[in-house]
This record gives structure tokens, C-alpha cells and sequence, in this order.
């Protein structure tokens, strides 16, 4: 076999963690791909990753030849890039993930300005709650709101600040009164946000006289999506935390007015993600740039708007 090639789907098997994901990826069967590293391992005299039924361990001698491999792999992708201009002018399909509620508002919205800057590209957006991983599932840019990113090998660039403001409709706020303290909404119905970043059943508030968390009790309405919130809360279901982007238009129209106007959650960040690789496609650089203009300063005027405290973001890039 080609030695380049036993290479990359070494390299591959060990990103991807399995033979089956390797031979999904590479449309080929899971017997090709052990063969593969087996044939490399015996070119090579040495034994690259221990196998059994269950799993996959890399030994030493694998990841040192996994480190040379990415840096021999990224360094032919380059050369290759260059022939085609790949890294200078943006072409291709762009395959994007985000978290919903902010992807049918900014990011779709930095979608369309980004291709009409690169018409050439092709992109697919996938909306869902959950983070997918980049490589099995073949996608360029993930958007996620956190306040922290877990350790991974993904290269990350923050694009902005993420606020969550109490929100309720006039019709509601007319029916009970409006909450004074965070202790006051035990009175209330609360609608709940259950998603992979909010426990849905604990608002952690933060003000310039203090700190609060709400534990909420009793029969409640919770659901994982930020729109379908926005339209309850509209209908006078409650007291319910939006996220500024979802709820701006609702408050400005007068929908939804703001509850307790000096809290708020604790900030979270909105970082593009993509996969770590030494050079970067230009379709993936100029996404990212565009994602910063569109959807970091958008989410800066919000907060200005909205009288937010500045967030204190971490350097681009890690």
C-alpha cells in the first residue's frame, strides 16, 4: 500500500477513535482500514495502537508517529492547498453547526452576508443543542455558547458575549406583580430553559448590589428550545430567561418587557470552533472573521442597548 495513504488513515483512526468511524469517513470497510495500519505497523517494525473488542490505546511509540504524521500530512495538504489557491480564496462547501436560538438569528444572518462576499462557497447550516464532533461528522465550524470550552484539539476564536435577561409579557406582569427581589419569584410561574448549558431548574443571577440564584419549585412549563420560550412567555406563561438575542425584538415592540432590570446570568461566551490543523482553508478564515463583525457586534450593541455589564472576554484563539 501507498505509504501516504496507510499514513493518513492512521492518522484518522487515531483522531476518529475507531476503525468503523475511519471506514464510514473514508466510504471503504473496516477490514481495509485495519489492514492499513497493519501493513504500517509492519513497514514500520513497531507496534502503533493496541486493539481489543472494546477499544482502541495508543502506545508511545503511535502518538510519537501520530505527531510526525499530522505535521508530514498538514505540510502535503498545504502544497496542495497552495496549487489550488484553497488557502487564499475562499471555495468549496462551508459546513457550519450552531446552537439554535442563535443560529436562526445572527449566524443565518452572517451566513447570507458571507456569501455574498464568497458566492463561490457553498454553505450548510445545522441547527442543534448538542456539540457534534467536527471530524466524524465532517463539519468546518461549530458555533457554541458556554462559559468555559472543555479541553479539546479544536482551534477556538470568541466572536462575542452571551447575556440572559428576565423577561414577561404586560398581560402576565398585569395579572401578578411584578417581582422585586430574586426571593419574589417563588410567586411566580417560571418558565424553565432545560438545555446542555442551563440547569433548567436554577437561575444564577447577577446584579451590581450582588449575586442570587432562584431555585424554582412547584408546577412549571420548561422547554429546550430559546424560541418556543419566547413565544410562551408571549402568551403569558410566565417569568422565563431569554437570551438578549432572542428576546431584543420582543422587548422592543413591547411583546415582552424586562423583570428585575438589574439582574442577569452569568456571561457566556460564543466561540467558533474548527478543527485543529496547522493550515486553515480561507472559506474557514473568512467565515470566522465574518462571524466576528456580524454576530460579535451585534451581540455588543444588545448588551449596550440592554445596559448589560461588559464581559470580560479571554483572547481569540487557543
Amino acid at each position: 500500500m501507498d505509504k501516504l495513504y496507510t499514513m493518513s488513515v492512521f492518522a484518522k483512526v487515531v483522531e476518529m477513535g475507531s476503525f468503523t468511524a475511519v471506514a464510514n469517513h473514508l466510504d471503504t470497510t473496516v477490514g481495509n482500514i485495519s489492514r492499513a495500519v497493519s501493513v504500517l505497523e509492519g513497514a514500520l517494525d513497531t507496534r502503533l495502537m493496541q486493539r481489543s473488542t472494546r477499544r482502541l490505546v495508543i502506545t508511545d511509540a503511535g502518538r510519537r508517529f501520530y505527531d510526525r504524521c499530522v505535521s508530514i500530512l498538514a505540510d502535503l495538504e498545504h502544497a496542495e492547498a497552495e496549487a489550488r489557491d484553497a488557502l487564499l480564496e475562499p471555495r468549496g462547501t462551508l459546513r457550519v453547526h450552531s446552537v439554535p436560538g442563535l443560529g436562526r438569528n445572527l449566524v443565518t444572518r452572517a451566513v447570507m452576508a458571507y456569501r455574498k462576499s464568497y458566492p463561490e462557497v457553498s454553505v450548510d447550516l445545522l441547527l442543534s443543542q448538542r456539540m457534534p464532533n467536527l471530524l466524524e461528522e465532517q463539519l468546518d465550524v461549530g458555533i457554541v455558547i458556554t462559559r468555559a470550552l472543555p479541553d479539546s484539539g479544536y482551534i477556538s476564536q470568541n466572536i462575542g458575549a452571551s447575556h440572559c435577561i428576565l423577561a414577561a409579557s404586560p398581560a402576565y406582569l398585569s395579572a401578578h406583580p411584578a417581582p422585586e427581589c430574586p426571593e419574589d419569584l417563588i410567586d411566580h410561574q417560571c418558565v424553565q430553559l432545560g438545555t446542555v448549558d442551563y440547569a433548567p431548574d436554577e437561575w444564577h443571577l447577577e446584579s451590581p448590589a450582588g449575586n442570587a440564584v432562584f431555585r424554582a419549585t412547584g408546577p412549571h412549563f420548561s422547554v429546550n428550545d430559546m424560541d418556543s420560550m419566547s413565544q410562551a412567555l408571549r402568551d403569558g406563561a410566565g417569568i422565563g430567561l431569554l437570551a438578549a438575542f432572542s428576546a431584543i425584538d420582543d422587548l422592543r415592540s413591547g411583546a415582552l418587557v424586562r423583570v428585575l432590570p438589574e439582574y442577569h446570568t452569568h456571561v457566556r461566551n460564543v466561540y467558533a470552533v474548527y478543527p485543529s490543523r496547522q493550515f486553515v482553508d480561507a472559506k474557514i478564515k473568512r467565515f470566522v472573521e465574518t462571524l466576528k463583525a456580524h454576530v460579535g457586534e451585534h451581540l455588543d450593541a444588545y448588551a449596550r442597548e440592554l445596559d448589560l455589564a461588559p464581559a470580560a472576554i479571554p483572547p481569540s484563539g487557543r
